[in-house]
């Protein structure tokens, strides 16, 4: 679908120029230790836990583990919201991840430090142009990514995660199922090739995964023989290949403690690299190399919505009035039904649905 990959395009612009314009800055340890002090007191007071996403800063995800909260993915973010007694979530992450939280908690408020937080792959697959592209296949079944909006979930007849849609794929594909799959054109390419399903595919990408380089990797490998390459499957098919483990954050992290490599090369986006450390403290972590010569240090894997949610933006996250999710109930319903299926479906697998990015 080229209206997508036309809109892509101009993301990937947009961000660059942001990149290529931004001035990093970094808080000193008193700065840091005040505004985590004031968000401690106004998360107490408002009755409100911070959840975190694996792609936010260490600083984010340190403050969330300190308040009782929770670093994790997107699903078990909003899962993780859903079972917490607070009755505010505080998300950090980006736009999708707070309606997902909301369409499964509807009762609750949900904020975030700035709705401007987005992700290529939502911007990349606006509800008006999927909902046309599906209708021109209504014979096949519509799977989503959980990286998109309400809207785009509602449409769809299942959502998945990175960890669950193999199983699925396979599943549609033993029924007879011919899939349209979206937004992520390299995820789908990748179950398209594991499973031998009949998939047509959005084209969209994410940013930051779209960038890493096959050629960078190999020859980082060359470097350190002895590192393993651990791979997220929003990544290029030359990149995937180059893989001694595909996961999701999740799998990513579970598999730098299963492999008795001291080493690692890792392809997703840096900020998982807090997470990595605190659970193998003794094993050696290389974020693997994406632009190439002439990149920015900030434009290496890191998402640059990700990067909005710093201290100084939670500090202000309860005085706002712009920064609250609201998903339409009748939309959230519909939008819970792909979302229940997958997780029945996991259910009688036995499988604990994690791991989209």
């Amino acid at each position: 679908m080229s209206i997508a990959s036309d809109k892509l395009e101009t993301i990937r612009e947009q961000v660059q120029y942001h990149l290529d314009h931004a001035e990093q800055h970094r808080l000193s340890a008193e700065q840091e230790a005040s505004l985590k002090a004031q968000i401690k007191a106004r998360l107490e007071a408002e009755d409100a836990v911070l959840v975190a996403h694996y792609y936010t800063s260490p600083a984010v995800q340190a403050l969330a583990e300190e308040t009782g909260g929770c670093v994790s993915d997107s699903l078990e973010m909003a899962r993780f919201g859903h079972d917490h007694p607070a009755r505010t979530l505080v998300v950090a992450g980006v736009k999708f991840m707070g309606e997902t939280a909301k369409i499964l908690t509807p009762d609750k408020r949900v904020l975030m430090p700035t709705l401007e937080a987005t992700c290529s792959l939502d911007l990349g697959c606006p509800i008006e142009e999927f909902s046309a592209f599906c209708d021109q296949h209504p014979d096949r079944k519509v799977v989503v990514y959980a990286n998109t909006s309400a809207a785009v979930k509602a449409r769809a007849d299942w959502v998945v995660t990175s960890s669950i849609a193999l199983d699925v794929a396979e599943h549609l594909a033993e029924q007879g199922e011919k899939i349209i799959w979206a937004p992520d054109q390299h995820l789908g390419d990748y179950v398209r090739r594991q499973t031998g399903a009949d998939i047509i595919m959005w084209d969209g990408a994410c940013i930051v995964h779209e960038e890493f380089k096959a050629r960078g990797i190999a020859d980082l490998k060359a470097v350190y023989p002895d590192a393993a390459v651990l791979v997220h499957p929003e990544s290029p098919a030359a990149v995937l290949e180059l893989a001694d483990r595909v996961g999701s954050t999740t799998q990513i992290i579970r598999a730098s403690k299963e492999l008795p490599n001291e080493r690692f090369i890792v392809a997703t986006d840096q900020g998982i690299f807090y997470k990595l450390q605190q659970e193998s403290p003794d094993k050696e972590f290389i974020i693997a190399p994406t632009a190439g010569e002439g990149a920015t240090c900030r434009s290496c894997a890191n998402c640059p919505w990700m990067a909005m949610n710093e201290l100084e933006s939670l500090a202000g996250v309860f005085d706002r009035d712009d920064n609250e999710i609201f998903v339409d109930p009748e939309l959230g319903e519909r939008a819970m039904v792909p979302l229940k299926r997958m997780l029945d479906f996991a259910a009688e697998l036995n499988v604990t649905v994690k791991g989209n990015a």
